[in-house]
């Protein structure tokens, strides 16, 4: 399509052409309705209509069992990582915490703030969060394990998620949630910001187990309180509605392409292509050892700052935005989302290449 160049933003990310052309076609009258969805009712049938479908879409696509609810809800990340422990933490019980890095610590310190007992049972931070801890002992009186499952500032991400045994996993999947199959039932609570890999930001997709939603204390702000939200549909007050009828557009894209099994065999070959760059001379250098690799946010250095800059800005040029590395840790990064197509992966390498052969 003309003007349109590939997007390795980190997020707000890219989204699939294909949803992106139905909503163009929708936009101003919906289905022929007369109006957008941005302008009904959330309380119309057509808008719930939508949103159910947005529901039986995520059930099917991620394969939630029973047992699980499905919310829509505001405030992105950030406001999970207090309604998490408003929500789960009881006055005498302490949270165990994971720390790989940025939003790790953001949600550790979002809890503290509450003055709940936090317990950091292990951090990659000694080594400046470039790994995933694999040996780390759970508290068997924990209210929850939380973990988050991909960093998309230090491109690491967990392959292999912890046994918590008997303890709920709680995951922040914000970055990588639908990249391939996972398994819903080792999981007590999954939330997730849409902007990366299901759809626009403004939306925040939760899955809770039943058991869980029904610990939600009363005496919690209204918007934080999974059992209220939970209980009224998601439809407590005005929801995002926009954001949720192209993340029902985005399930329906995902579940039309083969579901999260051809998604996650397309998304390592797409991470592969570029790693194999990585790993196949010494002018660009993987930030991450191959045990902990993000298939979702590649990060790199080249042999100098100036030659990043040089890296992105041409990059730009040859129509490639978004490689530039979060500011907080500098260098490259490209971020591969499930809507990135492999025409972008081939275009980004193709260049890689060149651009050593110039200047290696």
């Amino acid at each position: 399509m003309k003007n349109r160049i590939f997007n390795f933003n980190a997020g707000p990310a890219a989204l699939p052409l294909a949803v992106l052309e139905e909503v163009r076609e929708d936009l101003i009258s919906y289905k022929g309705e007369g109006l957008s969805v941005m302008e009904m009712s959330h309380r119309s049938k057509t808008f719930d209509s939508i949103i159910k479908e947005a529901e039986e879409l995520a059930k099917e696509v991620y394969s939630i069992p029973d047992g699980y609810r499905t919310i829509f809800m505001q405030g992105g990340a950030t406001l999970q990582f207090a309604a998490v422990p408003l929500n789960l933490l009881g006055d005498n019980q302490g949270a165990d915490y994971i720390n790989t890095g940025a939003w790790s610590k953001k949600a550790i310190a979002e809890a503290e703030k509450l003055e709940k007992t936090v317990n950091v049972i292990a951090s990659s931070e000694d080594q400046n969060f470039n790994y995933i801890p694999s040996s780390f002992s759970v508290n068997s009186d924990a209210a929850y394990l939380h973990i988050t499952s991909n960093n998309t500032i230090f491109g690491t991400q967990w392959t292999n998620y912890p046994d918590a045994g008997s303890v709920p996993l709680v995951a922040d999947m914000s970055s990588d949630i639908g990249c391939r199959p996972f398994d819903i039932s080792k999981f007590g609570l999954i939330y997730a910001g849409a902007q990366k890999n299901m759809g626009p930001s403004g939306v925040t997709f939760v899955i809770i187990r039943d058991d869980l939603m029904e610990k939600s204390p009363v005496n919690i702000p209204t918007m934080t309180s999974y059992k209220l939200i939970g209980g009224k549909d998601s439809l407590y007050n005005t929801p995002p509605t926009f954001g949720i009828y192209i993340l029902k557009l985005v399930l329906q894209w995902v579940k039309s392409g083969g579901g999260l099994a051809k998604l996650g065999e397309t998304n390592q070959t797409k991470a592969n292509m570029i790693y194999d760059i990585l790993d196949g001379g010494e002018f660009y250098k993987a930030t991450v050892g191959k045990e902990s690799r993000s298939i979702m946010n590649v990060t790199f250095r080249l042999p100098s700052e100036d030659l990043e800059k040089e890296f992105i800005a041409k990059a730009l040029e040859e129509g490639m935005i978004g490689l530039k590395g979060h500011r907080s840790v500098g260098g490259c990064r490209a971020s591969i989302y499930n809507a990135v197509p492999m025409e972008a992966i081939k275009s980004l390498t193709e260049f890689m290449k060149e651009f050593e052969k110039s200047n290696g």
